[in-house]
Parts: structure tokens; sequence; C-alpha cells
């Protein structure tokens, strides 16, 4: 439970603010991983306004490894940090 309140948090923080603070690299890499979840779990979900991230925040459980992993890389990219792994 905490641990996907936790995974909540990160997608709706990450996919918020990527677009705006990270590089591009970091965006096309966030796309890549995510953009089958997005187009499985969100279709019809406009993007902007935090939309996408809150789709896969309600999805959380469903979200792939590799989004995931994507998304804990964007935000410790954001923060100044290397991912854990």
């Amino acid at each position: 439970m905490i641990r996907s309140t936790l995974f909540a948090v990160l997608v709706a923080a990450a996919l918020a603010s990527a677009a705006a603070a990270q590089p591009a690299s970091i965006n096309a890499r966030l796309a890549a991983a995510c953009g089958k979840d997005v187009q499985t779990l969100c279709p019809g979900v406009l993007p902007g306004g935090g939309r996408i991230g809150q789709c896969l925040k309600a999805h959380a459980s469903q979200v792939s490894p590799g989004c995931k992993s994507a998304i804990a890389a964007a935000m410790a990219a954001q923060h100044g940090a290397k991912p854990a792994g």
C-alpha cells in the first residue's frame, strides 16, 4: 500500500514536470518507456495539465516495470541524484 502510494506520487510529479524541467533525452526516455502504458491504460486522455500523470497514477499497479524505472530516473535527474538500481 505504501509502496503503491509512493509510486503514484512519483508518477504524478515526474510526468507533470518532465516536459518543463527535464532535458529532451529524459523526455524521450519517458515517452519510449511509457508510451504503450499510456496507450493501453489511458486511451483518449489528452496530454497537458497533468492528465497523463493522473491516469498512470490511477493505474499504478498496471504500469510496466520499464515505465516505472523511467519515471524513477526522471525523478532522480530532476533532483540531481542518480536513479537506484
